[in-house]
């Protein structure tokens, strides 16, 4: 339909327009055929919890940009939250269509559009002709694609004090830093701060297990002052690509080291995980306190990895996931403090805490933990790391509804080999 020879009607599109990029600026051409252009911005509050990380520009900056862009009619910061936080919004403008580009694209952004009579118009993502295709996750990578990772099962086994009751395998995969990595959340920060030292924006091109042996070294320096031995699942979790296990036994690098890098397997896991954001670990947390390291437990633990591994190999979602819930809950055995963890006063710091153990934060965790396993959809769930805080980690029937259902959750990129 040619809006053009039947008036100006009011065309509403929504976004954070953080890092402003040509993609942008096509889109925003291309709503504009359609009729006058109204822009909704996110606010950097809803940036924040939406997203989970801060803005690069405030949100008057960014209302100054779209405003100045000569496609764009008028623009608005929205006064909303989460994926529909340009309700407040729509309703001042009151167009004629909403336009999101099919990354966008969402059941309830649609549905919105049918309660209010708004024809609903999803566009291709297409650079302007000669420009190349941007997307603010790609601008974000450039800055830094230094990979984390997520371990699967297994934690805790890369540690001799473990190991050394039963041997057994941990599995992790290597993941693309689509979204902000936080520090003090279980994702490896540590080692990956250690990696950005010696190259800051990205791993050099070299055998990934060669390169994982490295860091792991420079990591664990023997003049190390805390006398903590990082455990070797962080340095071959980032360096190795795809999904990865690795085998300990009474040692601190594994015995041997297998990958898997099946596509198909690969797309398998990423359909079926998400990640929610939680509360950091709290300054003096600690999630070894009151640790109770048996045989049994540790043969349980090894034996959830054997299992997840193999129900991933045959992409069985119900074996996954009670693999998956089986070693968390092994880790936690031996470990309790990942889900109670205690908290010790910090010199000069903002604890006030009288006795060892933080009700608050062990209450929070716990929280978290009740809301989302009580969640439709989802199958299984683990923090990441040494738990304490950070993240959770879900098994779900479906990662991309899952996601569009709840805001807060994310789906994760499993890196390729030679990305």
């Amino acid at each position: 339909m040619n809006f053009k020879l039947s008036g100006r009607p009011k065309v509403f599109v929504s976004g954070c327009y953080d890092l402003l990029h040509s993609g942008h600026v096509e889109f925003f051409r291309q709503a504009a055929e359609y009729g006058d252009l109204y822009v909704g911005i996110g606010s950097d509050k809803t940036i924040e919890g939406y997203k989970h990380h801060k803005t690069v520009y405030s949100e008057q900056e960014r209302l100054f940009m779209v405003k100045s862009i000569r496609y764009v009619k008028d623009a608005y910061i929205n006064q909303g939250s989460g994926i529909l936080d340009f309700l407040p919004t729509l309703d001042i403008v009151k167009p004629d269509i909403l336009v999101v580009n099919s990354d966008g694209d969402s059941s309830e952004k649609e549905r919105v559009c049918r309660e209010r009579g708004i024809e609903y118009v999803v566009l291709e993502r297409v650079p302007q002709k000669g420009l190349t295709a941007r997307s603010s996750t790609d601008l974000k990578k450039i800055e830094c694609r230094i990979p984390t990772r997520l371990d699967l099962a297994g934690t805790w086994i890369d540690q001799p004090y473990v190991s050394c009751f039963a041997p057994g395998w941990a599995i992790t995969i290597s993941l693309e830093p689509t979204f902000e990595v936080r520090e003090r959340c279980g994702l490896s920060t540590s080692t990956r701060n250690v990696i950005k030292k010696i190259w800051p924006y990205q791993l050099p091109n070299m055998d990934p297990g060669m390169l994982a042996k490295l860091v792991f070294c420079f990591e664990n320096d023997p003049e190390r002052s805390d006398g903590i031995i990082s455990g070797a699942q962080d340095s071959i979790g980032i360096c190795i690509p795809g999904l990865c296990r690795h085998y300990y036994n009474k040692r601190f690098w594994p015995e041997k080291i297998e990958t898997c890098y099946d596509e198909g397997i690969l797309s398998w896991l990423e359909n079926h995980l998400v990640m929610i954001p939680m509360e950091p670990r709290k300054p003096g947390c600690s999630v070894v306190e009151g640790k109770d390291i048996t045989e049994p437990k540790v043969k349980a633990l090894a034996k959830a990895a054997d299992d997840c591994w193999n129900a991933i190999m045959a992409k069985d979602l119900n074996a996954f996931a009670k693999a998956y819930a089986d070693s968390f809950n092994a880790q936690t055995a031996m470990f309790p403090g990942m889900v109670t963890p205690s908290v010790t006063p910090v010199q000069g710091g903002q604890e006030s805490l009288t006795a060892n153990r933080s009700p608050l934060t062990e209450q929070g965790v716990r929280d978290v933990i009740d809301k989302w396993a009580a969640m439709p959809g989802v199958l299984a769930y683990k923090m990441p790391g040494a738990g304490g805080g950070g993240y959770l980690a879900c098994v779900v029937s479906d990662s991309k509804q899952f996601c569009n259902e709840h805001s807060e959750a994310f789906k994760l990129t499993i890196r390729r080999p030679g990305l």
